[in-house]
């Protein structure tokens, strides 16, 4: 069976029961096998960094402070994250931002329902008593920061770890003005007050944590932000979009060196239509690629072929509108 002609029409269900089914469901597992390779800590293996990309990296830890990495979606921004895990086989701890996103969702995570509910009860079980004594784990502490309620989030617990490490911060531009603005002390000097413990600061016990914030450009950054961070931007060039094609290049086997170049030409055109709503990135340009060697595609059936009938433009275009204009 075809790794891409998987799905068919049905004329004789009890026929596909017995025949054909089991046969889909061992096709499947070619695509899925695929879907895996694209983890992060397993693609961290096939990353690789530009020489500039490494020399903001050593500057950053030569500094010891912040690498902002700012490109559009697929250039390997969060990969970098991924990447130092690997190489100096430390703990990652990683916060994906979204629009609704608050600082202290970096720092710690609250149970508030759970608190108010055994406070409730123990009000209820022991109404003699200080509903807050039975809610106590040890003598004079803040009943709120028992840890059935209070758990450390990824900045916290990158402070509680006693040796290196890595916090991720990614796609930050997605978070409201605030959010930024809200981390400038922990950027600039690695503590934050604890929620509950008066005069109590929650700080690094190790090194501070080597820290990679992501940003895809959607909004410009505050300045104070922006002055406590290095900054380095990542291009899709050429050397870029060939060095990712060859590091991925086991997600299409079927598709040889003349093939993948051509794609890769095609791809290059169609991001350079201006009026398109949203040009394809890395991501789209892979999974295409993956795509046309599930199907076998092979450099005759790509050659002096016009845009609109390449195969498998699902893959590229995300907008239906933007077919009339390849």
């Amino acid at each position: 069976m075809s790794n891409f002609h998987i799905v068919s029409r049905v004329s004789n269900w009890q026929q596909h029961d017995e025949q054909k089914q089991q046969q889909c469901l061992q096709a499947l597992q070619v695509s899925a096998s695929r879907a895996s390779a694209r983890d992060l800590k397993k693609s961290a293996e096939r990353f690789q960094p530009s020489d500039a990309l490494l020399n903001a990296i050593n500057i950053a830890i030569a500094a010891r402070a912040p690498l902002l990495l700012t490109g559009e979606p697929g250039t390997g921004k969060t990969q970098v994250a991924s990447y130092l895990e690997r190489f100096f086989n430390i703990p990652l701890y990683s916060y994906q931002v979204h629009s609704n996103s608050q600082a202290n969702e970096l720092r710690y995570d609250f149970d508030a329902v759970a608190y108010l509910r055994d406070a409730y009860l123990a009000k209820q079980q022991a109404p003699e008593k200080n509903s807050s004594d039975n809610l106590q784990s040890e003598p004079h502490t803040d009943p709120r920061s028992n840890p059935r309620y209070l758990k450390p989030a990824a900045l916290w617990q990158a402070y509680q770890t006693e040796g290196e490490c890595v916090l991720l911060i990614d796609e930050i531009d997605k978070a409201p003005r605030d959010f930024p603005n809200d981390l400038l002390q922990e950027l600039d000097q690695n503590h934050f007050a604890h929620p509950f413990h008066q005069n109590e600061k929650v700080e690094n016990i190790g090194a501070p944590p080597i820290t990679i914030i992501t940003s895809n450009g959607e909004r410009r950054l505050p300045d104070a932000f922006l002055r406590r961070c290095m900054v380095h931007h990542i291009e899709l060039d050429n050397d870029l979009l060939k060095a990712i094609v060859t590091a991925w290049d086991s997600q299409f086997p079927e598709l040889d060196e003349d093939s993948r170049e051509l794609a890769l030409q095609y791809f290059k055109k169609i991001r350079r239509i201006r009026r398109l709503s949203k040009a394809p990135g890395t991501a789209e340009l892979l999974l295409w690629m993956s795509v046309l060697s599930a199907q076998n595609i092979s450099k005759e059936d790509l050659e002096n072929i016009e845009l609109k009938d390449l195969p498998a433009l699902e893959c590229l275009l995300k907008d239906h509108n933007d077919y009339q204009y390849l």
